[in-house]
């Protein structure tokens, strides 16, 4: 039992009764088949839907749009709950997808697309890694050029989340010269869309369930109106313009996974005997589990004190660098510390363990590597 938490403001019981629903519909309708979503490779699209329709999907979506109008906070406790039963990133993708078009989407973009991303209709994916271009999305090579009331894209994209299974595409494309002013948003609807072409389903020593695709542009005529906000050259500060959230999205399943790791490690120990005894009952075990019990809790109250800031306004750039990296750097050390109390068996993929680890190591890399973002904190001092 970890120590009692410091409740802050945005936990309250409203918000207690919403995990609890979500916690019971993942339950029931996702872990049951989450072995065979990971044996294809995807989570079929229409899964989705009924999710939405629950208002799990964006809670945090205004009203007019579809949504229940709920605070961010809704939709981190969304991702708590599927991070603890092992399901994919998905909606987070989907989620970050979203607020694009809610952030800097017109008025009219936001009534084509965001009732039908919040009720399940549609899937959302965000295509800005290219193959040689990663972390520096001011290289991006794919092009958009103005034809007319078109803009025809040419390029490749990869490492796309939700690329196979999504329906909607925000792709980060060149309208012009070098450098972060010549970067664009778009919002493309994939669906028997001339020139779009989904490549290769990428096999990944982890989150098997999570499709992950290649993704090809040959000359693929877009309406001018789905230039996203229908100003050239925006699309850099877009993408940067929610960072403290969407970070705030890779620490949150840091944090939830570290609590699991450590649930179902406690449980294993007591069970395995060694010697004659069970696990735990060795010093050593006890006070390995005491460390990570230690970490959980001080990686909880971090994540918690960010997600009030979030949600005061008050959450800096660097704070949320902060939670992203050392979160996620807690996160892959604990999964490891706590596989190594499992033996050989931990090692095993039909052991929860096992699959948190492999899961876990991507966690430094998307979202920005942490190299990246200890650089950009180190700015400030």
């Amino acid at each position: 039992m970890l120590p009692q938490l410091y409740r802050h403001a945005w936990m309250d019981g409203e918000i207690d009764a919403f995990r609890e629903q979500v916690r019971r519909y993942v339950a029931a309708e996702f872990t049951p088949r989450l072995d065979e979503w990971r044996r294809q490779g995807y989570i079929p699209r229409e899964v989705w839907r009924p999710f939405g329709e629950m208002s799990f999907l964006l809670p945090e979506m205004p009203e007019t749009y579809g949504g229940a109008g709920a605070s961010l906070a809704y939709q981190l406790v969304v991702q708590d709950e599927l991070a603890k039963a092992e399901m994919p990133v998905n909606i987070a993708v989907h989620t970050i997808a979203s607020h694009y078009i809610l952030d800097f989407g017109t008025e009219a973009q936001k009534q084509r697309w965001l009732p039908k991303v919040t009720n399940g209709e549609m899937l959302a994916a965000i295509a800005m890694t290219e193959p040689g271009c990663g972390s520096d999305l001011k290289a991006i090579s794919t092009r958009a050029r103005r034809d007319g009331d078109h803009y025809v894209i040419d390029g490749a994209k990869t490492f796309i989340t939700n690329g196979f299974t999504g329906n909607l595409l925000i792709v980060a494309a060149r309208t012009s010269g070098a450098g972060s002013k010549g970067v664009s948003l778009f919002v493309l609807e994939t669906e028997n869309l001339p020139g779009f072409r989904v490549g290769r389903l990428l096999e990944k020593i982890g989150m098997q369930a999570s499709d992950t695709a290649e993704l090809f542009f040959d000359g693929v005529r877009v309406p001018a109106d789905q230039l996203l906000g229908e100003v050239e050259g925006k699309g850099f500060g877009q993408l940067m313009g929610a960072l403290p959230y969407e970070r705030m999205l890779i620490a949150v399943p840091a944090a939830a996974t570290i609590e699991q790791a450590l649930a179902v490690t406690v449980e294993y120990t007591k069970q395995r005997k060694a010697f004659g005894a069970p696990l735990f009952d060795m010093q050593l075990t006890r006070q390995k589990l005491a460390e990570v019990a230690t970490t959980a809790h001080v990686v909880r109250s971090f994540v918690n004190d960010c997600t009030q800031r979030l949600l005061d306004g008050t959450l800096d750039n660097e704070a949320a660098y902060m939670a992203k990296w050392w979160c996620t750097e807690q996160q892959c050390r604990v999964v490891d510390e706590c596989l190594q109390l499992f033996g050989g068996y931990g090692y095993m993929a039909e052991y929860p363990i096992a699959r948190m680890y492999a899961a876990s190591r991507v966690q430094k890399i998307y979202g920005g590597a942490n190299e990246v973002l200890k650089d950009l904190v180190s700015r400030k001092l």
